[in-house]
């Protein structure tokens, strides 16, 4: 199958490995002259003969908001396009509107795997149509884990499910992040434990806790045994924000989603505002002794 394929960053370019290795032609486009195949989004859309199929693989936010509607003018009606950037689920209709003006599908696809992706496979959650889902299968069987065809691919719903559900699987990764992390911490502070990367490797067949996950840190801390080569700054990318978002409007209870993410902010500061306000009242109401600040700093 021929597939153009727009973005070629970490994740783009290991799929377009993926997919020309599993028999596919992709033309791709990047801005970087020397990962692109084309010039332009008009070479891209000359060079594959209709009814094209082009995957969008860029930022979130403005950058796919802007490619979407550039392709909107270089293709033709019956042509698919398939965002499997993390765009937020409430751009997913504009975008399919935008595009169906024109005669041209909309397929929202979230797609988890990283760096590994390109010999493990991708996970993929898509939104759209049944006949748009069936025209893109073989992408999608490609793209995804070799195995049981339910298992790495779901057709979540229509335009917007897909990346929903990428969402809340995003949410989930960071609440699972979190609960690793704390887990690491608590082994390192214990004497009695000699070794905790040897524990999180222990854990990683026949326990109840294994995952991939689980399984890069125990990689992680082998590398490097007490992180020394890091900070504890972490940012968040959008999608847990989201979710804890999405929860509050359906009023479902995420605790522990929204305490990972809460987790990544307090991680950002190099000196607590709550705390100190939280000692300052100690002081106040009780004497407690404080640590103050020398005029020397």
């Amino acid at each position: 199958m021929q597939l153009g394929l727009i973005g070629l960053g970490k994740m783009g370019f290991n799929m377009r490995e993926r997919l020309r290795a599993g028999g596919h032609e992709v033309i791709g486009y990047d801005p970087r002259p020397e990962v692109t195949d084309v010039p332009s989004l008009a070479a891209l859309a000359e060079a594959l003969p209709a009814p094209r199929v082009v995957w969008v693989m860029v930022p979130s936010g403005e950058v796919t908001r802007t490619t979407i509607a550039d392709l909107a003018e270089v293709l033709e009606p019956g042509d698919l396009v398939i965002d499997g950037g993390n765009s937020r689920y409430t751009e997913d209709g504009p975008h399919a509107k935008l595009l169906g003006d024109k005669g041209i599908s909309f397929i929202d696809a979230g797609v988890s795997g990283g760096i590994w992706g390109l010999t493990e496979g991708y996970g993929l959650m898509v939104g759209g149509s049944d006949e748009d889902v069936t025209r893109a299968m073989p992408i999608f069987d490609t793209l995804r884990p070799p195995g049981d065809k339910a298992d790495g691919f779901v057709h979540a719903g229509p335009v917007g499910a897909g990346h929903f559900t990428k969402m809340v699987h995003n949410g989930v990764e960071y609440a699972l992040m979190t609960a690793y992390a704390e887990g690491y911490e608590l082994l390192a502070a214990e004497d009695l434990v000699k070794d905790p990367q040897a524990v999180y490797q222990a854990w990683t067949n026949g326990t109840v806790v294994r995952s991939w996950l689980q399984q890069l840190l125990a990689k992680a801390l082998k590398e490097d045994p007490g992180l020394d080569g890091l900070t504890g700054y972490t940012e968040d990318s959008g999608e847990g924000r989201w979710t804890v978002e999405e929860a509050i409007r359906l009023r479902v209870p995420v605790p522990g989603i929204a305490a990972s993410l809460f987790a990544r902010f307090l991680s950002r500061q190099e000196d607590s505002p709550t705390m100190k306000a939280v000692a300052a009242l100690r002081n106040q109401f009780g004497g407690h002794a404080v640590q103050r600040i020398s005029e020397s700093g």
